[in-house]
């Protein structure tokens, strides 16, 4: 059975990372192909910020954001009404059984979710099979982090990290394999391009975005409770990441990168 496993949450630190997210700064590599009258499905859509910039770039077209469940869902609608946009819609949806006819999408895109589903394969198969033929299926997910100055205690975080998705049967940081998954989902090899991307987080006001919302995760998470309660880490080690984060985000000489693989599929046949 596929399913969808979330190492976080949708507290208000974790949709504030998420709302920081627009087309400009995470979807670079689709923007090119968008028309206006694009008519787009977001998977993952979170509080929206990605879901309502595509929309506004296809004034002509219409853009759905779909969640599995409807916490951030309310915030994405205030968000999008906020900016004006109506061409837009928000509704519960399960990337394993997309709630859409076949061929309904120009273009089917997801942003840092495919790395969390079970069975990645089955996902960008039900991502193809809602999309238009001649269409595109846009994926994007990290591949690696790199934080300066490296504190021993991120590198701990990071194997906790990597430990408790392993345990749950998802997949971090898979963007150096992604196009794979695409391949084995129906794709042709010579219709799925690769591209990277990045995140930078450098300036007083990144590192204030970044690692605060990072420090005031690292306590009472679905992560850190996970990770006590199967003896990984202790809640003295969580509050000591809380710090080293605080610390990071005071250094003047703090920064952090994360790496990203992107694929653009073009769906060759129904």
């Amino acid at each position: 059975m596929t399913t969808q496993v979330y190492s976080a949450d949708h507290s208000a630190p974790v949709l504030r990372t998420h709302a920081w997210r627009t087309p400009q700064n995470s979807t670079a590599y689709l923007l090119p192909h968008l028309q206006t009258t694009s008519k787009i499905l977001d998977i993952g859509c979170g509080p929206g910020s990605i879901t309502t910039g595509l929309a506004a770039l296809v004034p002509a077209g219409h853009v759905t954001g779909i969640e599995p469940t409807s916490p951030p869902l309310e915030a994405a609608r205030a968000f999008a009404a906020s900016e004006g946009i109506t061409n837009i819609s928000f509704q519960e949806g399960d990337i394993h059984a997309l709630p859409f006819p076949d061929e309904s999408f120009d273009i089917v895109h997801a942003h840092q979710v495919v790395q969390h589903i079970t069975d990645p394969i089955h996902g960008l198969r039900e991502m193809r099979r809602v999309c238009k033929t001649g269409g595109l299926v846009a994926i994007k997910e990290s591949a690696s982090l790199h934080c300066y100055p490296d504190a021993p205690e991120m590198a701990q975080w990071l194997e906790i990290y990597h430990k408790v998705a392993a345990e749950k049967g998802t997949n971090p940081h898979p963007g150096a394999r992604i196009h794979v998954w695409a391949r084995e989902a129906g794709f042709a090899p010579e219709d799925v391009t690769c591209s990277t991307g990045s995140w930078c987080f450098r300036t007083k006001e990144e590192r204030q975005s970044w690692g605060g919302n990072f420090a005031e995760r690292s306590v009472g998470s679905p992560l850190s409770n996970y990770a006590i309660e199967k003896g990984y880490a202790t809640e003295e080690f969580f509050e000591k990441m809380r710090e080293v984060w605080l610390e990071w985000v005071a250094n003047e000489d703090g920064w952090f990168g994360i790496l990203h693989g992107e694929i653009l599929c073009t769906k060759r046949d129904a």
